[in-house]
């Protein structure tokens, strides 16, 4: 990628657990933060997170495993796409500045891949960020490999949501980022047995997410939560999505029947549904352990394998970037003993034909 007036590049190795730089992006609809980590020659891997969160705060989980770093970092080049406004050390965008909407979010993640030259990604987004990059896979379908969605959203607020997340902006605007406010995203994201501390040492995590959440501008996060409660009905347009789809949900998520709706709507030939147990919305953060075998199938039907143990630099057997060169994932394994069914908390749901 070439020097450009339009992005500022930031190296922030030191601050983060993992390296790369903070590019911002400026896009048609305003600018963008895209953290991106590893080797811009590999495949792109775009992320995009929920509401009040950014890449840190929704991905970190995951992307700190040793085992997701064998399979995601070794096969891809990470490109982390933060909501307007919700990447850190950002400013209160200017109340001049026009309300986007979830379409203008997703042909701004397009603008993003045309800024780093990207032609075809994989996308992984979790709830309000699976939703823009569905809309942007639809919009733009020769541009996506394939989705991978944690807790989806694919319907119109029902009224019961939309009178909530009025609440939730009245308390941004006149109270910021307050307690009760955050008691309330912590719903959104986590079950509750993480939130009432039943697993001891796992409730860092909450203390890591109130840590970031009291660093979000509460006005950037009110705005962003705009755009998702107007969001369109996309159900009736699911099966036309070209790409193959893996969707992660949280039983004890808000959004768990949504997402299996949204699963059964795409269809069992396009698309793998794999259930956690006792984990929310969040199952990057609350049980990101349980996502790995079936993104490595997943992934495999691709072409792309874990690095193999002791790989050297000189091998070039497993070639991330020639993911022609392996065979397609056998329908078998995208059966639930092949998604493992059997490692606890994984719960899949996949139809078979007889």
């Amino acid at each position: 990628m070439g020097e450009s007036s339009d992005s500022v590049s930031i190296d922030i190795d030191d601050m983060v657990p993992f390296g790369g730089k903070e590019f911002l992006v400026k896009t048609s609809r305003g600018s963008l933060s895209v953290f991106v980590s590893g080797d811009q020659e590999k495949p792109a891997l775009i992320t995009y997170p929920d509401v009040a969160l950014n890449y840190m705060s929704c991905f970190q989980g995951l992307f700190v495993c040793p085992d997701a770093a064998s399979l995601l970092l070794h096969n891809f080049c990470i490109y982390h796409i933060d909501a307007p406004g919700h990447e850190l050390g950002a400013n209160v965008i200017s109340s001049d500045a026009p309300l986007l909407s979830v379409d203008d979010l997703a042909d701004q993640v397009a603008e993003v891949l045309d800024f780093f030259g990207l032609k075809r990604v994989l996308c992984l987004g979790v709830t309000a960020g699976a939703y823009i990059l569905t809309l942007f896979a639809m919009k733009y379908t020769e541009r996506v490999l394939g989705l991978i969605l944690v807790s989806p959203i694919c319907k119109a607020p029902t009224w019961t949501e939309w009178l909530y997340n009025k609440v939730l902006m009245n308390l941004l605007y006149f109270y910021g980022m307050c307690g009760v406010l955050k008691e309330c995203l912590l719903q959104r994201y986590f079950s509750k047995e993480l939130r009432s501390g039943v697993h001891g040492a796992e409730s860092e995590i909450i203390q890591a997410c109130l840590k970031l959440l009291d660093e979000r501008q509460s006005m950037n996060v009110m705005r962003l939560l705009q755009a998702i409660n107007k969001r369109h009905d996309l159900t009736d347009d699911l099966k036309k999505l070209q790409c193959k789809t893996l969707i992660f949900v949280g039983e004890s998520s808000p959004f768990h029947p949504e997402s299996v709706h949204m699963s059964t709507k795409i269809g069992r030939k396009n698309c793998t549904l794999v259930e956690v147990k006792a984990c929310g919305s969040l199952v990057t953060e609350e049980h990101p352990l349980a996502m790995l075998v079936p993104m490595e199938f997943f992934l495999m039907g691709f072409g792309f394998q874990r690095q193999p143990p002791f790989a050297t630099s000189s091998s070039n057997s497993s070639n991330p970037s020639s993911p022609s060169s392996h065979s397609c994932i056998a329908p078998e394994l995208l059966s639930p003993e092949g998604l493992g069914i059997k490692l606890k908390p994984i719960k899949t749901r996949v139809d078979i034909e007889m």
